[in-house]
């Protein structure tokens, strides 16, 4: 059993590892290892990826206990988080056993049985949702990390490629393809971003939770398999060029939030305002134009097209279409903000919203002053950059 096991498991190695999928026409595996004269990329350099996303993890969770807090505490974020609902043990039976998003028939049924009106429930199962949500000390601590990395491998992004020929002239990302050398720049900078995206893919469970949650988790899916599809058949010339266009606009998303969280609206409109004009104009004209010209058009006349070509360049008009959404969102909250002067809620906002006739406390807590009320309506509109689209991975 043990030998027919390991020879089902070979079958399956062999059969994924075809070499008329992965490689181009009279290309071999074997003309891609590694010899004395040349490095090339191996599938297997990426298990190292595994270990590091986890070291990756814990050095985030190091950053955000000693560098972030104490940042935020420095610009007096406080850790509260939304206005807390009044306990009610009918209510929070239904809210843990049965449903947080009670239909019409149940809100009606929960009404007569505790004497309240529809509204004052649907208020209370709200707070309860919101409750749960992380306070703008932990949003900021993720936003600095997110921060920090972006803005540490962008500026490795630029630095090596301003060195490279591909840079300036897209066609050498093909030229003797797929025999060009791995070097180590190119292995630092594909190894420390799979790993970050990894971290980033497992993590997606623990952070904030948004409305756009499989959305993301699509993106991230997307992006991890053009990171592998890339290395794996060695169009890492072009994938450089992907991973450092991507990393432009994220820094300024994240300092962003930042400032949001901070509450130095200005700032957080100017950063805003910044971030939108080069989200857009990158991923929906230098994106296009400059990445997808090349992998499809230029490669298609320097190499010629083979089935692992085709799933990579569906994978990245996958990534195209994730930027015309996101960039829908953007443009749907910049027209938000200039009719109300200011950046406002986003409809991937962590707190869900409000109206100003459900901001009455519920009738065993009438007696409260209205400040009640002004901090639920904060929580409500807490700027448009507590969930912003995140537009951060390649």
């Amino acid at each position: 059993v043990t030998v027919s096991a390991a020879g089902e498991m070979a079958g399956i190695l062999a059969w994924f590892w075809n070499e008329r999928f992965w490689l181009p026409h009279n290309v071999t595996w074997a003309d891609l290892k590694n010899t004395d004269e040349a490095t090339f990329p191996q599938a297997e350099d990426l298990y190292l990826a595994c270990p590091l996303a986890f070291c990756i993890f814990m050095i985030r969770l190091v950053f955000e206990r000693f560098i972030a807090r104490p940042c935020a505490m420095g610009l007096k974020i406080q850790a509260n988080g939304p206005q807390k609902a009044q306990p009610n043990a009918i209510l929070e039976k239904v809210f843990t056993a049965i449903t947080k998003h009670p239909d019409e028939k149940r809100l009606e049924g929960l009404s007569k049985q505790l004497d309240w009106d529809v509204r004052t429930i649907q208020r209370w199962f709200r707070q309860r949702r919101n409750q749960e949500k992380p306070s703008t000390l932990a949003r900021f601590c993720e936003s600095m990390w997110r921060f920090t990395f972006y803005l540490y491998i962008f500026t490795y992004g630029v630095r090596f490629l301003k060195k490279t020929p591909w840079l300036w002239n897209t066609k050498e990302c093909w030229y003797n393809y797929p025999y060009q050398p791995l070097t180590v720049d190119i292995h630092y900078y594909y190894i420390l971003e799979l790993s970050f995206y990894l971290s980033l893919l497992f993590s997606q469970f623990t952070d904030i939770r948004r409305k756009d949650f499989l959305i993301m988790f699509l993106h991230h899916v997307a992006t991890i398999s053009l990171i592998i599809f890339s290395y794996v058949n060695n169009m890492a010339r072009v994938g450089t060029l992907v991973m450092c266009l991507h990393d432009a606009a994220d820094v300024l998303i994240e300092a962003a939030k930042m400032a949001n969280y901070a509450k130095c609206q200005i700032l957080c409109n100017l950063l805003f305002a910044m971030f939108a004009i080069l989200f857009i104009s990158s991923r929906l004209g230098v994106y296009p134009v400059w990445i997808l010209n090349t992998t499809l058009f230029e490669s298609w006349e320097i190499v010629g097209p083979y089935p692992s070509w085709w799933v990579f360049n569906l994978l990245l008009i996958l990534l195209q279409l994730l930027h015309s959404f996101w960039s829908y969102l953007i443009v749907k909250t910049a027209c938000r903000a200039i009719s109300k002067g200011k950046v406002s809620k986003d409809d991937r906002s962590d707190i869900e919203s409000s109206s100003d006739e459900d901001d009455s406390p519920p009738p065993a807590q009438k007696h409260h002053s209205s400040a009640t009320n002004g901090t639920n309506k904060n929580h409500g509109t807490n700027g448009y950059l507590t969930g912003v689209p995140y537009p951060d991975e390649h």
